[in-house]
């Protein structure tokens, strides 16, 4: 059976060029780049290669780029060390209801266990953030405001720039979960988000597993999250995972300027899709309807659930996703529908096709036919 992968937004294959790059540096950068021998300075030399390519990415300072083990510690260093930085200055943080979980929790987290406060604005029924909404959630003892560059599961842009620039007359740090936009929305450096915070994961743009960034904005200091070593300009302890490091840096190099999701071509498969899913009762489009991911396509389906959606269609070789949290046979409303105000029952049914760089009008015109018979299937 010839299969079709339409779920780059959980991750996308590892590009030939980079995962060369990645096996040179396995053979030439195996040291610790700590160790002050030959090979830990030929190690180290590797690492600050790949931090320079990124802070010449970024327009930032190579001080401002921190390598982590993903877009889930990013997300987590960022919160958590401000926060905790912050606290005597105030302890009110803000973000929206659809945020990914890597932050929905962390910021959980600190309300329960560390006597923070969470203020958690709303959406619309496209799943998007006013920064009016923004503004009046913020308060005297607010220090950092988090939302994100771009949903996964819906697939809409929020107005980043707009929320930072608000932030920032304020005086309050604002951060955002770039995962999803880097290698899909254009490009230009690190500061068109208007953010002090920026995280990004190198699987989510052809790059390595395991290897994620997180820009921090001159001369904010988080408090590291993880203890045992100097790394990372005391940021971040932990020998470096140096090459998925490179991975990153060269998939970021290769993929982001130029958004390896062709904006144009990543439309029309979606567009076409939604045109011949729409034309089945009680399926309905989420997300905004322009100022979205353009590779991304979400629809909420009326009488059915998202493990026999997916079942069906993976039985039909279609490799879709949920934004429901599948586990053990339970399945978990998608909470940012619940956000966008879609009906309780459909929440259950959010069935979300991210498309790549290999994916086809063939493959969508396959999808197209398919997707009523696995529909009628899950709601039997």
């Amino acid at each position: 059976m010839q299969r079709i992968y339409c779920d780059y937004n959980a991750t996308t294959p590892l590009d030939r060029v980079v995962r060369e790059a990645l096996f040179a540096t396995l053979e030439r950068g195996w040291a610790n780049p700590s160790s002050i021998h030959h090979f830990g300075r030929e190690a180290r030399e590797l690492l600050d290669d790949a931090r320079y390519r990124m802070a010449r990415l970024w327009s930032c300072k190579p001080s401002e780029v921190v390598f982590t083990s993903g877009g889930t510690e990013a997300n987590n260093l960022a919160i958590l060390g401000t926060a905790r930085l912050l606290r005597p200055k105030g302890k009110h943080l803000v973000t929206s209801a659809v945020e990914h979980h890597a932050v929905l929790h962390t910021l959980d987290y600190l309300q329960h266990h560390e006597g923070f406060e969470v203020s958690r604005v709303p959406v619309d029924s496209h799943g998007q953030v006013d920064p009016d909404s923004i503004r009046a959630a913020l308060r005297p003892d607010t220090t950092l405001v988090s939302v994100m560059a771009a949903n996964n599961e819906v697939g809409t842009v929020q107005p980043v720039a707009d929320i930072g620039r608000l932030c920032r007359e304020r005086g309050v740090l604002f951060q955002t979960d770039a995962v999803q936009a880097a290698g899909k929305l254009p490009f230009a450096n690190i500061h068109q988000f208007n953010a002090d915070l920026v995280a990004v994961c190198a699987h989510k743009f052809h790059g390595p597993k395991g290897a994620g960034a997180l820009f921090i904005r001159s001369p904010l200091l988080p408090h590291p999250t993880f203890h045992g070593g100097g790394q990372e300009n005391e940021r971040r302890a932990g020998t470096e995972n140096l090459p998925s490091i490179v991975g990153l840096a060269d998939a970021f190099e290769r993929f982001v300027p130029t958004p390896v999701f062709e904006p144009g071509r990543m439309l029309a498969l979606t567009e076409s899709l939604a045109a011949a899913a729409l034309d089945i009762p009680g399926v309905h489009r989420r997300g905004h309807p322009t100022n979205r991911l353009p590779n991304t396509v979400a629809f909420s389906i009326e009488g059915a659930d998202a493990i026999a959606l997916l079942a069906n269609l993976d039985l039909e070789g279609i490799c879709a996703s949920s934004g429901s949290a599948c586990s053990a046979g339970s399945l978990e409303p998608s909470h940012v529908l619940q956000a966008m105000g879609v009906p309780p029952a459909e929440c259950n049914a959010l069935l979300r096709f991210s498309f790549g760089r290999e994916n086809t009008p063939a493959e969508v015109d396959r999808i197209a036919r398919i997707l009523p018979i696995a529909i009628a299937r899950a709601r039997g």
